[in-house]
């Protein structure tokens, strides 16, 4: 595989994440454009990838914001990503329904299938909400932990209607 195409997948499988596991599962076969203002990577099995200075990412309905985004890989296999400098996402559920996070920072470990969001966390769908300083979901298993650092969690849960 050529060094371009490693690096756009290795930042492809960090965007995917913030989404969620039901995430419109369309958006993974639409072509992903990434625009920053630098890229500074060391490629071969073992990648890291910077990117810095407005950094947008869109594939689909997905669309990712943030200052910066560092990719890891190690033996040609995504560690992790780590978003930083007021991260937003938006993109659509599966069921059309619209989801969006914003936070200060957005680190998933692919490893394990873990997205942690902090510093001032915020997810919104019309169904509902959820706020903090720090979110962690396991996509894995479906369990999200929020809390536990002194900081109260808010939710709030819409009606059916």
């Amino acid at each position: 595989m050529s060094p371009a195409k490693r690096l756009i997948g290795a930042v492809a499988v960090a965007v995917l994440f913030v989404g969620g596991a039901h995430a419109r599962s369309s958006d993974r076969k639409a072509p992903m454009n990434i625009e920053a203002s630098t890229q500074q990577c060391i490629l071969g099995a073992s990648m890291t990838c910077t990117l810095t200075g407005n950094v947008i990412i869109t594939q689909g309905t997905l669309k990712v914001n943030a200052a910066r985004a560092v990719i890891t890989q190690a033996n040609g296999r995504p560690q992790r990503g780590q978003l930083s400098g007021g991260v937003t996402v938006s993109q659509e559920l599966d069921d059309g329904t619209p989801m969006s996070s914003k936070s200060a920072n957005a680190d998933y470990d692919f490893v394990n299938e873990v997205i942690t969001l902090s510093g001032n966390v915020t997810v919104t769908q019309p169904r509902g909400s959820m706020s903090g300083s720090r979110i962690v979901y396991n996509t894995k298993s479906g369990h999200v932990n929020s809390g536990g650092d002194g900081t109260r969690v808010k939710m709030v849960i819409m009606p059916k209607g």
